[in-house]
C-alpha cells in the first residue's frame, strides 16, 4: 500500500461517487474525479467560489474516503528552528530577527544537540527551519546534520526550506544539485516544502521580497526529488493573493508532481497576522480554511496527503478540516516558534493520545507514520482502568 493509500482506489472512487445524487452544477466535476481526470483552472475557481461548502465538503471527503478509507496520519516529532537571525524581512513574518536584535538567537551544533536530546526518547523525526544566516554554509548545516544522525540513529532529519538551501548553496559557492547532495550524503532525509508562500513572482515581491522566485523554488525540490530526496509542498494563502494564484499555485505543483512523484504531501495554512507588517492581508476565515483543504484535495490528484496542520489552525478547524478531505494531522510537535510568533494558539504539549482524540473525535482511526508515510500502525490508546469505589464507613 503505497504511501497508506488503500488498494485499488481510483476503480473504488467512481463506485463511491455514484451513490451520491450530486447538483446538476457539479456533474462535470464528479466526472472528472470519477475519471482521475486533473480539474483545470476554471474547476478550481469554480469550486472556491461554489456557493454549498458542505458539498464540496462531502465530495473532498469522498475522495479521501477511497484513497485512504477511514484512517488519518500522525507523527511523533518535534520542531527545532535553529535561528531566527535572518538576512531577509518578509513582510508576512513575525519570526525573523536582525542580527542585533535583543531577542535574536543561533543554536550552535552542541546546543542543538542538547536541545533535540530533552525529546529523543520520544520521537522519531526532527523538524528544523530557521532564518538565512549570513555564516551558516554547508559546512555548518553538514556538521550539524551528521551529529545529529550520529547521536539519534533513528531520528529523521527534516528540515531547510528551499530558500534556505538556496542560501547555503550561494555562501558556499555549490550549486543546487551539490549543495543537496552533500547535505543528504550528512543525514538530511527529507524537505518539509516551506516557502512556497504563493508561487506568483508579482505577489512574492510584496509579501516576500529577495527569497527565491517560483520557479527556483520548484526547480529546487525538482533536484530533491531527482536525488532521492522526499518533499512536501506548502501554500501560505490570505495575504494579497487571487482565487486565480491560489489555483494556478496548485497546478503548479501538480504538473511538477507529474514529471517527478517526489511531493508526499500539501500542506496549506493561513496567513496569521499578529506581529507581522502586512496589513494589507485578507485573512481567511474558518470557512474558507475548511474550502482550501477540500479544493486541494480535489485539485491536487496526484499528490496523496492533505495536511490540516495542527499548528496554524488549531485543534479544533483541525478536526473539522479531516472531514473536508485531509488526512493527515501533523504530528506532536513538542516546541515551535515560527506559527507561535505569528498568532498561532495551538497547544505544544500534545501527547498521541490527544491527538488521537482529535482524530478519533472526526469519525477517523488514528495511524501513526514515519516521516515518508512508508510506515504505518494504528494508534490504539492505552486504556484507563476503572476507578474502584470505596465502602463508605458506616457508623455504629
Amino acid at each position: 500500500m503505497a504511501d497508506g493509500e488503500a488498494p485499488n482506489w481510483q476503480s473504488t472512487l467512481p463506485v463511491l461517487l455514484s451513490q451520491d445524487n450530486w447538483p446538476r452544477d457539479l456533474a462535470h466535476i464528479v466526472d472528472k474525479l470519477s475519471q482521475n481526470i486533473p480539474l483545470s483552472l476554471d474547476d478550481g475557481k469554480f469550486l472556491f467560489h461554489y456557493k454549498n461548502l458542505d458539498i464540496i465538503g462531502h465530495l473532498a471527503s469522498i475522495v479521501k474516503r477511497a484513497r485512504f478509507e477511514n484512517k488519518v496520519f500522525f507523527n511523533v516529532n518535534v520542531h527545532i528552528n535553529q535561528t531566527n537571525i535572518c538576512t531577509l524581512a518578509c513582510k508576512f513574518c513575525a519570526f525573523r530577527r536582525g542580527r542585533r536584535a535583543e531577542d535574536a538567537y543561533q543554536l550552535e551544533v552542541e546546543d542543538y544537540i542538547e536541545d533535540l536530546r530533552n525529546y529523543s526518547e520520544h520521537v522519531d523525526e526532527v523538524h528544523s527551519v530557521g532564518g538565512l544566516h549570513p555564516e551558516w554554509g554547508i559546512e555548518h548545516y553538514t556538521e550539524l546534520f551528521s551529529r545529529t544522525r550520529k547521536e539519534f540513529p533513528h531520528v529523521h532529519i527534516k528540515a531547510l526550506t528551499a530558500v534556505e538551501v538556496k542560501h547555503i548553496a550561494k555562501l558556499s559557492n555549490l550549486s543546487i544539485d551539490e549543495t543537496l547532495a552533500r547535505l543528504k550524503d550528512s543525514g538530511l532525509g527529507s524537505l518539509p516544502g516551506g516557502g512556497a508562500e504563493i508561487l506568483d513572482d508579482e505577489v512574492r515581491e510584496v509579501i516576500c521580497r529577495g527569497k527565491e522566485s517560483s520557479e527556483e523554488y520548484l526547480d529546487i525540490h525538482r533536484i530533491a526529488h531527482r536525488l532521492g530526496i522526499p518533499t512536501n509542498c506548502t501554500m501560505l494563502y490570505g495575504t494579497i493573493e487571487s482565487i486565480e494564484h491560489r489555483v494556478m499555485h496548485m497546478i503548479k505543483l501538480r504538473e511538477l508532481q507529474d514529471e517527478t512523484a517526489g511531493f508526499q504531501c500539501f500542506v496549506p495554512y493561513p496567513f496569521l497576522p499578529d506581529d507581522s507588517r502586512l496589513p494589507e492581508a485578507q485573512l481567511a476565515t474558518g470557512t474558507e480554511v475548511l474550502r482550501v483543504i477540500a479544493v486541494s484535495r480535489l485539485m491536487l490528484n496526484n499528490i496523496p496527503h492533505i495536511k490540516a496542520y495542527r499548528m496554524n489552525l488549531g485543534d479544533e478547524i483541525s478536526e473539522l478540516a479531516l472531514q473536508f478531505g485531509a488526512d493527515d494531522i501533523d504530528g506532536t510537535v513538542q516546541k515551535e516558534s515560527i506559527m507561535h510568533l505569528a498568532g498561532s494558539t495551538a497547544p505544544l504539549d500534545h501527547d498521541k493520545v490527544q491527538l488521537a482524540k482529535i482524530v478519533s473525535n472526526s469519525g477517523s482511526i488514528p495511524i501513526q507514520r514515519n516521516t515518508t508515510y512508508s510506515s504505518f500502525v494504528e494508534y490504539i490508546p492505552p486504556t484507563i482502568p476503572e476507578r474502584r469505589s470505596l465502602r463508605m464507613a458506616v457508623g455504629d
